[in-house]
């Protein structure tokens, strides 16, 4: 028998107002070829299912310690003692030997305070649409719809397909936020079930491009503009990144390039940078070179702001 085509999913977000128009749920698929050092979702990015450990829920080895018990690899071992954040008291950790650790998933099965958790779960496209349905009257209600992110939602690009499909056949708004780096096969297949790309700009010198983010822009900056020629319709996303592109040179060569796509961009969204996702990085032993910046200022974001509609061009900030 054939084996049913799944999804590696790492997160479903209900009641998203960011992703795109209205009240929207959001996807994310695992995987990502690219390596940005600001990524706030670090668990995003391996192609595999991984084992996260949340270290300020877990209560310690001599209150549970259940890990260590059945973990048929041996990866668990006592860790540190270490005060809790709240109450100051001693918890007597654990510590994942990662080299050893296969993600198998079974201390994560007895893990009742939910410190330990797999990130990465397979769905087929009706188990998804199943889960969707189930919001629909909040689109109905908002003007919104279901948007597949990740991670690159198109490194899974079969599965990204069928789902795509399968929201439009159902009546439901179809939004896809992309990094834009994939096969334009992969974008020209989705084409027709996807009202709307939310497609990420990072940054217009390719050599900048690949330095920070692992790949060159060339590819990316390609799609786009075929996305456009082919009736697709664009909401551009520029994350703010201090010392990367928050520069006025940076921001109006990229207006210009948006500029240049003409009535396809519906709307240029900004993006300041946070910290927000260094926490994260820890979960899953990420040895990826994390960015830790102070946020552009509310100044600096009106000024660029401001660059970008001089051009013409609409713009939020988010």
């Amino acid at each position: 028998m054939k084996k049913e085509l799944t999804g590696k999913v790492y997160d479903i977000q209900g009641f998203s107002v960011q992703d795109g128009p209205g009240i929207r749920t959001t996807i994310f698929m695992k995987g990502c070829p690219l390596r940005c050092p600001w990524c706030h979702s670090p668990e995003s990015q391996q192609f595999h299912a991984q084992l996260s450990w949340i270290s300020t829920r877990c209560v310690g080895i001599e209150e549970c310690g259940k890990c260590l018990d059945v973990c048929s690899k041996q990866a668990i071992a006592p860790g540190k003692t270490i005060p809790n954040p709240s109450t100051l008291e001693p918890v007597h950790h654990i510590q994942i030997n990662r080299n050893i650790c296969d993600n198998c998933g079974e201390c994560a099965a007895v893990c009742y305070r939910d410190a330990l958790y797999i990130c990465g779960t397979d769905y087929t496209v009706e188990e998804l649409l199943d889960r969707v349905l189930k919001d629909r009257p909040f689109y109905d209600q908002s003007g919104g719809g279901v948007t597949i992110s990740g991670g690159e939602p198109l490194s899974q690009p079969e599965f990204v397909h069928r789902l795509l499909k399968r929201l439009k056949e159902s009546g439901i708004h179809a939004a896809l936020d992309t990094t834009g780096y994939a096969p334009y096969d992969s974008i020209k297949q989705v084409l027709p079930y996807t009202d709307l790309f939310l497609y990420d700009l990072k940054h217009m010198d390719s050599r900048q491009h690949k330095i920070v983010t692992g790949v060159s822009n060339e590819l990316i900056l390609e799609n786009v503009q075929k996305i456009a020629k082919d009736g697709g319709k664009i909401q551009v996303r520029i994350p703010v990144i201090p010392d990367f592109n928050d520069s006025k040179e940076s921001f109006k060569a990229i207006g210009l390039f948006c500029k240049s796509l003409g009535d396809a961009v519906t709307v240029i969204q900004m993006l300041p940078y946070h910290n927000l996702g260094v926490m994260k990085y820890p979960r899953i032993d990420n040895s990826n070179i994390v960015l830790e910046a102070e946020p552009p200022s509310d100044h600096k974001i009106n000024i660029l702001k401001k660059l970008l509609e001089d051009q013409g061009l609409p713009v939020t900030v988010h």
